[in-house]
């Protein structure tokens, strides 16, 4: 038989049962130190999830025993799950199952102990949190403290009365700095952060602006806007203003000012372009246009009224104008010739309107047709009748008119027919005779039409007459 090594004695039965009851003791150890720290890494982890979801503070999970972090505790199990591997391989001895042991009770009873305690604080932490936050929430915030301003409530001994010179300096801007004495100041008072000032107009318009002091420093604030007057100690610190010890003040309310009817002005007149005075001089244009002008026509009269006649003179597109103002004093005589006038036309429709005269002139009428050397063949009053004329030769036709109309034929007419003239002239009364004078260009047979019509409005007509003209070669 082989000898044992190193002189090692023969394992007996006896040491192989205490052997195995060692192991035994071990294992269970390990088991219920296992246990115990499975359990502390899950109330671990369920505490952090809480804390995760805002169910629990994070004061809470932060109060875990030490060593009681998951990883920790996995570590733990890891180290005491070892030797149930190898307990098989590697026995140990019974002092150090008996120190395992031991150890491993108090450790199980510490883990079961933190998690009782953990358990009981958690609702403690949560409750005492909440509390705070409604308790902060319910104390209003505390108003910031305001410091005292410092306010002159005693009243200086009385000085010496302000000269003439002195107060021109004191109320002049720029100047007078260091000016003090007795006098009194007038102005607005204004309020500026809760202190008095008295705005007060200069010399020269621009704004000073004094502190008033004194025991009525208080009460001055409640007269802002009003028109103040103080008398005191004035000091003027600086070039546009100072300080006034108040010894007596007045104050008076503004007057409201009442509001005023607004004033109807006319608009002011103008000179008319030459644009606008060309479209009030032709037919059915400009109505509406008001302004100074200066008109070329020839004078007419209808009635009592004298009338300017600036174009197309004896047609229903006639363009005249009813002359009006003290500017027509002395225009009789000059009816049936050109005049050159001055004033503020009005154009009321495509026709015509009315001229205010400031001031008119005569000029030399224009160089008549000459009627020598002619056969003339004449018509009188409205007698429809049928008349022949030579080419190149005349023909007047001489009708009575009546106050407010004038005799016209249609443009068309005039322009076939020949129209050289359609003068005016006055008669006894207010009557007057219009002459139309013709020099055919064109042989042939026409039809003239005669309107008796409303000065102004050639649409109204009063009567009518028909003559059949037949020029001959």
């Amino acid at each position: 038989m082989a000898k044992p090594k190193s002189g090692a004695k023969k394992a007996t039965p006896a040491a192989k049962k205490d052997k195995a009851a060692r192991l035994e003791l071990l294992k269970n150890a390990s088991e219920r130190v296992a246990k115990a720290a499975t359990k502390v890494a899950k109330a671990v982890k369920e505490k952090v999830a809480e804390v995760a979801k805002g169910k629990a503070p994070a004061k809470a999970a932060s109060k875990a025993p030490k060593g009681a972090t998951p990883k920790s505790a996995e570590a733990k199990s890891e180290a005491k799950a070892e030797p149930k591997s190898e307990a098989k391989a590697e026995p140990k001895t019974e002092a150090k199952a008996k120190t395992a042991k031991a150890e491993a009770a108090p450790k199980a009873e510490k883990a079961e102990k933190a998690e009782k305690a953990e358990k009981a604080e958690t609702p403690k932490a949560a409750k005492g949190a909440t509390g705070k936050g409604k308790a902060a929430a319910a104390a209003p915030a505390a108003p910031p403290l305001e410091k005292p301003r410092p306010r002159a409530t005693k009243l200086p001994p009385v000085g010496s009365s302000l000269t003439k010179r002195e107060m021109e300096q004191l109320l002049s801007a720029g100047e007078g700095r260091g000016v003090y004495g007795e006098g009194s100041l007038k102005g607005r008072l204004a309020v500026t952060d809760g202190m008095p000032y008295l705005v007060v107009v200069g010399r020269d318009k621009r704004e000073l602006t004094f502190l008033l002091q004194g025991p009525d420093q208080e009460v001055l604030p409640a007269y802002m806007d009003h028109k103040v007057s103080v008398s005191g100690l004035i000091r003027k610190t600086t070039n546009y203003g100072g300080t006034v010890d108040v010894r007596k003040y007045s104050a008076k309310k503004p007057e409201a000012e009442a509001p005023s009817a607004p004033v109807e002005t006319e608009a002011k007149l103008r000179y008319l372009s030459p644009g606008e005075t060309s479209m009030v001089t032709n037919a059915g244009m400009g109505a509406g246009i008001k302004g100074f002008a200066s008109l070329r026509g020839s004078l007419e009269m209808t009635g009592e009224d004298f009338v300017l006649v600036v174009s197309n003179g004896g047609t229903r597109q006639q363009v005249s104008f009813i002359l009006e103002g003290k500017g027509t004093k002395g225009m009789r005589k000059y009816v049936g010739q050109q005049l050159f006038l001055t004033g503020v036309v009005e154009k009321s429709s495509g026709w015509g309107g009315k001229v205010v005269v400031e001031n008119f002139e005569p000029r030399p009428t224009e160089a008549r047709v000459s009627r020598e050397d002619m056969e003339i063949v004449h018509v009188e009053g409205e007698v429809p009748t049928s008349v022949d004329v030579r080419l190149n030769h005349g023909l007047t036709v001489r009708l009575q008119e009546q106050p407010g109309f004038t005799w016209a034929i249609e443009p068309t007419a005039a322009k076939r027919v020949g129209l050289r003239e359609a003068r005016f002239e006055p008669g006894e009364g207010n009557a007057g005779t219009r002459e139309f004078f013709f020099t055919p260009r064109n042989p042939g047979t026409s039809e003239l039409e005669f309107f008796l019509a409303k000065a102004f409005t050639p649409g109204a007509v009063e009567r009518s007459f028909k003559i059949t003209v037949t020029v001959k070669p």
